[in-house]
């Protein structure tokens, strides 16, 4: 829970200045500003990742378990 609290006090400082993801999109051809970019990297990472850091922690745990 205190990731979580963590995260999404820094997902709040993210969209306080303006880096949220209701940025719009430009028009045909015109390619997207380096902020959008950034907010589009950061949120594909997140979720293609949600996964696999859920493994790695389940297997992190049951380690920790068992051998202390």
């Amino acid at each position: 829970t205190a990731f979580r609290i963590d995260y999404s006090l820094k997902l709040q400082r993210l969209l306080c200045v303006g880096w949220g993801s209701d940025q719009g999109i430009g028009g045909f051809g015109e390619e997207p500003g380096i902020k959008a970019q950034l907010t589009n990297l950061i949120r594909s990472i997140r979720t293609v990742m949600r996964v696999p850091l859920i493994a790695l922690n389940s297997i992190t745990i049951v380690l920790l378990l068992l051998f202390g």
